[in-house]
């Protein structure tokens, strides 16, 4: 059968209507050419942003689960609403299953530790793991009769590993598994005040299955807004609301199997354990078995599907990055430490996530040079074990932040305010969240710096120096970039 070109341009007309329309679903519209300068960010007005004192955060709003629980940062404190971001960390125990759901808002995750499968189902993309048996099989009930086997089919499955940052847009259902001997930990970080979340400025998450668990709850005492925060963290999955008899014949299933649905009886939580392992079409793990040579992703076949000559489609579209691995930094000092960047350029999805992130490791009394976030607020989640100094000043020249930061705590960087960070007594490294898809930063010293940038004379007149004292300025620095090791001392590099 042949096909006139008539038709195949028709046809090809079609898919890109369908594919564009899905994309501008999602929030990312290309024709409107938005810069990259600019962040995808509202500006929520004067009065709601008041960066004068900023503060270290912590998780401490908890939520029990069956197979495990999920913290929460107060989406009251005021530096949260102001730079519309909303965090949380999740512990999923080993066989634990976290629900199926979707935001309001996009979100990063990264894997803190642990490994594990995620699913994400994107609407209109078709369910390219299929079982497959020849028509005609059939299997014996126990009664005696035949019916066919049942044949499975679903959207693709993703492996994750310590290290990785997940996208996942607005409204996209999604679910994930541990399927290790040892919890997976994440933090997710929403941007609540992106343009593809036009509810409200407070995260929200719909469950499709279960119901938050209201016991386990652990509140500080702020007094306003606790209450509201409590009602927004436990209720039951959206399948409740609906006519029990409504739903039953939209679904095509029976009133009993509805009220399961709804989850009316279930006090499991968002994170199930499943008793017998999940089972499921996923790829072969083809080097599981072998040792993994310099941090290598053990299934990166499996994310880089052959070339069809065309750019990469919606449906196929990578969902998962890694920071973690060394061999991937964009900036390295062997004395002083190493940046990894993650934005769309690297990960095409992110531009419609309209996120972005970035891992730092600063060895032992190395510095990050001083700079200021061009165009998106920043929130600084802290991994290692040895705490880091960070200070940050605003508008006015006043200190803002001046302190340590220890493993798990949390802090706001505000767009535009200058910041400074050093490792002291060991090894400190952090990931950043970022609220643009290209998060840029103007640094300070060193090469391609603001100072570096400028003429002598400039540097002279404007600082009162000598020209030798300028061009020290300048140039102390030489070559190095973004992470400095100290004058005093080389930091310690091994891994």
């Amino acid at each position: 059968m042949t096909i006139s070109s008539p038709s195949l341009l028709a046809f090809s007309v079609c898919l890109l209507v369908f594919f564009y329309g899905s994309l501008a679903q999602l929030g990312y519209d290309q024709s409107q050419g938005r810069s990259p300068w600019h962040s995808q960010h509202g500006f929520r007005g004067q009065r709601a942003c008041r960066f004068e004192r900023l503060s270290t955060l912590e998780f401490m709003q908890r939520i029990e689960s069956e197979a495990g629980y999920t913290e929460y940062l107060q989406e009251s404190n005021e530096q949260l609403q102001c730079a519309g971001i909303s965090a949380s960390r999740r512990v999923i125990e080993p066989q634990g299953l976290t629900l199926p759901s979707y935001s309001n808002a996009p979100r990063l995750v990264y894997i803190v530790r642990g490994r594990g499968l995620t699913g994400t189902i994107f609407p209109g993309c078709p369910e390219t793991y299929q079982s497959f048996q020849h028509p005609m099989e059939h299997q014996m009930e126990e009664g005696g009769s035949l019916r066919e086997k049942f044949r499975d089919e679903h959207q693709k499955i993703h492996r994750f590993r310590e290290g990785d940052i997940l996208a996942l847009p607005a409204g996209v259902a999604h679910w994930c598994y541990n399927d290790g001997d040892s919890p997976v930990i994440a933090v997710t970080v929403f941007d609540t005040s992106n343009n593809a979340n036009q509810l409200d400025a407070r995260h929200r998450e719909f469950l499709l299955a279960g119901r938050h668990q209201r016991q386990g709850q652990k509140f500080p005492s702020e007094g306003l807004g606790e209450s509201e925060e409590r009602r927004s963290m436990s209720g039951m999955n959206i399948l409740s609301g609906f006519d029990v008899q409504m739903l039953a014949e939209a679904l095509g299933v029976s009133n009993e199997m509805v009220r399961k649905l709804q989850g009316q009886n279930d006090q499991r939580g968002e994170i199930v354990r499943v008793r017998r392992g999940l089972h499921m079409m996923r790829p072969a793990r083809m080097q599981e078995s072998q040792p993994q040579q310099n941090d290598e992703d053990p299934e990166a076949e499996e994310e880089q599907p052959e070339s069809n000559g065309l750019d990469e489609t919606f449906c196929n579209m990578k969902t998962r990055a890694n920071i973690n691995d060394p061999s991937l930094a964009d900036v390295y000092n062997p004395h002083a430490g190493r940046i990894t960047n993650l934005n769309s350029q690297k990960l095409s999805i992110l531009n419609i996530v309209q996120m972005s992130a970035n891992r730092v490791v600063l060895y032992r009394n190395a510095t990050l040079t001083p700079y200021w976030n061009i165009n998106a607020h920043s929130l600084m989640y802290v991994t290692s074990r040895e705490a880091g100094r960070v200070q940050i000043v605003d508008n006015r020249g006043r200190t803002a932040f001046d302190g340590e930061l220890y493993q798990g705590q949390v802090l706001i960087i505000p767009q535009h305010y200058a910041v400074v960070k050093r490792a002291e007594r060991g090894r400190f490294s952090w990931v950043s969240f970022n609220t643009n898809s290209n998060a840029m930063v103007s640094q300070m010293a060193g090469k391609a710096s603001i100072f570096r940038g400028m003429p002598v004379d400039v540097l002279t007149n404007a600082y009162r120096l000598s020209r030798e004292e300028a061009r020290m300025l300048k140039f102390n620095r030489g070559n190095e970039m973004s992470i400095f090791a100290s004058r005093f001392g080389r930091g310690s590099s091994s891994e």
